[in-house]
């Protein structure tokens, strides 16, 4: 797997490795102009859980408290 490339903000990208270390895993966001990425549980299903990642969010450190929240409270966590 390619290197992936960082978050601009420091507090999102260490919520995103926080993801990373718990088995969920990044897709490029499409054609949206807003999301950086989304970030995918380790379910391997359309019922798995997902959320975006936001490029520049209102607040990066309210958006780095939602990445680890949702991926703490995924039902599907392997832990």
């Amino acid at each position: 797997m390619s290197k992936r490339k960082k978050h601009p903000s420091k507090a999102i990208e260490l919520a995103v490795q926080y993801a990373e270390n718990r088995g969920w895993r990044y897709k490029e966001a499409g054609y949206s102009a807003h999301a950086w990425r989304r970030l995918l549980c380790s379910f391997q299903s359309a019922d798995g859980c997902q959320m975006s990642v936001w490029s520049t969010p209102r607040s990066a450190e309210n958006h780095a408290k939602q990445i680890r929240r949702i991926v703490d409270r995924c039902e599907h966590n392997t832990e």
